[in-house]
């Protein structure tokens, strides 16, 4: 296949869109959103035709991984038939979710069917009381439930993310780990990055390190490093004597923007170059002052790339650098 067109000023290439299909979601959690979010109208938000524009257009021009990201993006209704429409395409090498895993139950067999090849779902803590308090939702036993349908529709892939704060869950580390061995299931640690402002924590007191996390998990299971690649930004370890593999997303301790090969798409229509950065172009404009102009869009995106930055500048020592939430972006 040809390489990507799609070539920032770094020399970059970007061949994976994360594709965000609504910023609503079922649950709240506190770093990822505010308890009274308010949400963009529905007018607003791409419908599922558009939705289908845009990952054409990036696939056009040499995209071959997309996720599909929210806020939770089970429940956009209609989603199956445009993960259908993706999952036909054979251009595409991979085609995933990210989701906090409450609609699996239901939804887990329909979404291997329409194409989907991997599934990222959030969990944070295994306590019912405090996966409460992350998520302002007691539902454990449902995102339980949805892991479970997810194994057992066979997807080839299933990772968990676990953002981990010190004080907070940062104890659960091992356990976690020992969750996603039982199951042989992947699992992601990831630094909280400061995205919107939260109410319910310190991200100075709290941030913890990915060499923290590790050096927890290396009390309990032996590490080995491991080529395993997903096409983003985690850096992975094998648990030995199994088929777990531990990522680690390093915003903070361990920048990866070097290599980022990636850009993401609001529900919303904008075109966010750089996670760390406020500047997005918005496409939705476009699209709807020229329907059905494939071209138009593609050159679009191809100038648009010359505005991504070489990297970001998160800290964890000072005020939010970026004010939209992480649900307003997409995973």
């Amino acid at each position: 296949m040809q390489d990507s067109q799609l070539v920032d000023p770094f020399g970059r290439r970007i061949t994976y869109l994360r594709l965000s299909v609504t910023d609503r979601c079922d649950f709240r959690c506190t770093y990822c959103m505010s308890e009274d979010m308010v949400f963009a109208p529905r007018a607003q938000i791409l419908t599922l035709e558009e939705l289908y524009a845009v990952a054409d257009a990036f696939i056009g021009l040499g995209v071959r991984r997309i996720r599909v990201t929210g806020g939770e993006p089970l429940v956009r209704k209609g989603l199956p038939s445009l993960l259908a429409r993706l999952g036909a395409r054979e251009e595409l090498e991979d085609l995933a979710i990210t989701t906090n895993g409450s609609q699996l139950h239901s939804m887990a067999t329909t979404l291997r069917e329409a194409g989907v090849r991997r599934l990222n779902i959030s969990l944070d803590s295994l306590k019912p009381e405090r996966f409460a308090e992350f998520t302002r939702r007691d539902k454990l036993d449902q995102v339980l439930d949805g892991i479970e349908a997810a194994r057992q529709a066979g997807f080839k892939r299933i990772k968990i993310n676990s953002v981990i704060q010190k004080g907070r869950n940062d104890d659960e580390v091992a356990d976690l780990v020992a969750f996603a061995v039982a199951r042989g299931l992947d699992i992601s640690f990831i630094e909280e990055m400061p995205l919107g402002s939260v109410s319910s924590h310190q991200r100075e007191i709290t941030f913890c390190s990915s060499e923290e996390v590790r050096e927890r998990i290396e009390q309990r299971y032996q590490l080995v490093r491991s080529n395993h690649a997903t096409g983003g930004p985690s850096r992975y370890w094998q648990v030995a004597g199994s088929e777990t593999q531990v990522g680690f997303i390093s915003p903070h301790s361990n920048n990866f923007c070097g290599s980022c090969n990636r850009v993401r798409v609001t529900a919303e229509g904008k075109l966010v170059l750089c996670l760390g950065d406020e500047g997005a172009l918005d496409l939705k404009s476009l699209i709807r002052r020229h329907p059905g102009d494939s071209e138009r869009l593609r050159d679009a995106l191809m100038m648009a790339l010359q505005l991504k930055p070489e990297k970001h500048h998160f800290r964890t020592d000072e005020q939010v650098q970026v004010v939209r939430f992480m649900s307003m972006t997409g995973g």
